[in-house]
């Protein structure tokens, strides 16, 4: 029975790998104190140690289609392919305890240009920004041309990006402060639109600064997002997204979950998942809200917690290459692996000590990606 469960996980697995991204983008991963991991040919994900970010939260990294690592950064600093910080590359305005403190977009149109988003922390003055960085520079090794261009303050440390319907420029989204507007900035290869398109709806993300804190992901056909917003007595957030005009409708709330932190959708779109704690027992959960069960309300009674973890405090959600959901564990030597994300809550298969990561530790982020949907 145990052989045959593992058979079948494995192939649920490997079905799952066809929906996910194919292409090497995600293939590099650097967060945490030092940590890193490099998913081989898409699937199998081993431990590295050349990484030199530092980090309580945020982080994005880019690699080419080959899988190929091109830089990284925690929203502060950027560093190159051979683990340098690039010549201009340091004093980005992100924050080193933003959830989402950085987002790599690449220019439409372009093939060395790209836009590094930054947030800062607890929606603090520095706000939204973006800086410009062009991989041509420095004998490939890229250099950035422009930096800490001002958006929007204040801002939560919210940040993600869908592909445009058209299939060429991208949204990049973000939370107002003290607000129920999402924002979404169209970019284009013009460059990025100084007005976001607006959408007042849902809750207002406001009060103690800490409120602030918690991601924004899209489902993987980019149709709706979800947001976490952490705090004593914290909820999650379940809204459609427009891909053709950047609006966002329909708000789902989902309350009362004691620091809600980290959001993600299972590869095929049918399962939202969120990270909290259980107060009884101290310990970290994640929980599984079945977006198939029908009406919201159905909806929200769905949530079932699928996974408890050794660990007080877990953070970011962030699905793999490989089709399978890490789970950032505070300052661990591991993070925990949702193996199965498809399945119904009954049958999720969860490993707390998923992937040791070497002689570094996981903290509260993992690297935040930009949705690459047709």
């Amino acid at each position: 029975m145990i052989r045959l469960r593992h058979l079948a996980t494995a192939f649920i697995l490997g079905i799952t790998t066809l929906a996910v991204q194919a292409q090497g983008e995600q293939n590099n991963w650097y967060f945490g104190k030092g940590a890193g991991i490099k998913f081989i040919n898409g699937d199998s994900a081993v431990a590295v140690t050349n990484g030199r970010l530092n980090t309580e939260e945020g982080s994005a990294s880019v690699s080419d289609k080959e899988g190929n690592l091109l830089f990284y950064t925690n929203g502060i600093n950027i560093w190159n392919k051979n683990h340098r910080i690039m010549p201009n590359g340091s004093g980005l305005l992100g924050g080193n305890s933003s959830t989402q403190s950085a987002l790599i977009v690449p220019k439409p149109g372009s093939e060395t240009i790209y836009y590094i988003f930054t947030t800062d922390i607890q929606a603090q003055s520095d706000g939204l920004r973006y800086s410009i960085l062009d991989m041509s520079k420095d004998n490939g090794n890229g250099d950035l041309v422009f930096k800490n261009t001002f958006m929007i303050a204040p801002a939560t440390e919210k940040l993600t990006a869908v592909k445009h319907k058209n299939g060429k420029d991208w949204w990049v989204i973000a939370h107002r402060w003290n607000s129920n507007a999402y924002m979404s900035f169209l970019v284009s290869d013009e460059g990025v639109a100084t007005q976001p398109v607006m959408s007042n709806v849902g809750t207002v993300h406001g009060g103690p600064n800490r409120k602030a804190i918690g991601y924004l992901k899209p489902s993987p056909d980019g149709t709706k997002l979800a947001a976490a917003l952490w705090n004593d007595d914290s909820n999650f957030e379940l809204l459609d997204f427009d891909r053709s005009t950047g609006e966002v409708s329909s708000p789902i709330l989902f309350k009362g979950f004691i620091e809600a932190y980290g959001i993600a959708f299972s590869p095929d779109g049918s399962k939202l998942y969120g990270t909290t704690k259980n107060n009884k027992t101290g310990k970290g959960q994640v929980v599984q809200f079945d977006l198939k069960a029908g009406s919201p309300d159905k909806i929200v009674k769905s949530g079932t917690v699928v996974a408890t973890s050794g660990s007080p405090v877990i953070g970011a959600l962030q699905t793999g290459p490989d089709g399978r959901i890490y789970v950032a564990r505070k300052d661990n030597m591991y993070l925990g692996i949702v193996e199965n994300p498809n399945a119904k809550a009954a049958d999720i298969v969860y490993t707390d000590n998923g992937i040791k990561l070497a002689s570094r530790r996981s903290d509260l982020g993992l690297p935040n990606f930009p949705l690459d949907v047709k």
